[in-house]
């Protein structure tokens, strides 16, 4: 069985694509210049510039909660607007460059309202959330970079089928709770719900893994410069969701306390 990447940024059918758009150029004897194609030190340059803009939005919105003033409204709007530029760069990779940069600003005002209402009932949770998914992630970067986790078809798939089906978990269970009296498994600090947030962490953490492997392969194949951007913005997807995660998971120990 054969599953692409969950992050519809970092499927093998976009870099795909794109390698056949480079094999037509070099058919046609057009000059190639090797400093227009993708690059890892380039790719990991693009996702610093986009979490800094994270960042910038997510203060924002922080500064707004905590100074008396309505930061829903502009984090609701984040979501939404981020959420549509993901949309779009998913059919238009071409115009990741614009595309990205609008997104990390976006998500970072959802990102900053959320964080403020768990940093105003459980203190100090947001400094621990980061530093849970930066430990993570350069974890991950790590045994990925020495080869001691290899990506192969196998891994791939048994990530993919466990992302799925957390997905589909959470819409399920999203509309069920909408119009019945159905409390989710999940919600609440019990040792069950507990253990479904470090289920989805370590899920979250191996497509880190498949995201990196994405990353590479296109820097190999030579893919075009604004796939610096695409494949920068769908990391940063991976990272959002496991810092909320994370968050998710020190809410339940803190309100156990």
């Amino acid at each position: 069985m054969n599953f692409n990447s969950k992050n519809p940024f970092l499927s093998d059918k976009r870099f795909s694509s794109n390698a056949v758009s480079k094999a037509e150029e070099v058919h046609h004897a057009q000059i190639i210049d090797y400093n227009q194609d993708m690059t890892i030190s380039g790719t990991i340059n693009k996702t610093a510039i986009l979490f800094l803009l994270l960042c910038a939005g997510a203060m924002l919105t922080w500064w707004m909660a905590f100074n008396g003033m309505n930061a829903m409204l502009p984090a609701i709007g984040g979501a939404i607007v981020a959420f549509v530029l993901v949309l779009i760069s998913a059919f238009k990779p071409q115009a990741s460059p614009y595309l990205a940069p609008g997104y990390a600003l976006f998500e970072g005002l959802f990102i900053g309202g959320i964080s403020a209402i768990f940093e105003a009932r459980f203190p100090g949770i947001v400094i621990n959330a980061v530093g849970a998914t930066l430990v993570t992630f350069l974890v991950c970067l790590g045994l990925y970079k020495f080869k001691i986790v290899k990506v192969n078809e196998q891994f791939r798939s048994v990530v993919i089928a466990a992302t799925l089906a957390i997905a589909t978990y959470y819409l399920i269970s999203w509309i069920v709770s909408m119009f019945t009296d159905y409390t989710p498994v999940h919600h609440g600090n019990s040792l069950m719900s507990i253990g479904i947030s470090v289920f989805v962490i370590i899920v979250a953490a191996l497509n880190l893994f498949l995201d990196f492997d994405q990353i590479e392969k296109g820097a190999q194949q030579r893919m075009p410069k604004f796939m610096e951007w695409y494949g920068a913005m769908g990391l940063m997807i991976t990272l959002v969701w496991l810092y909320i995660e994370f968050l998710r998971l020190l809410s339940k120990f803190a309100s156990r306390d």
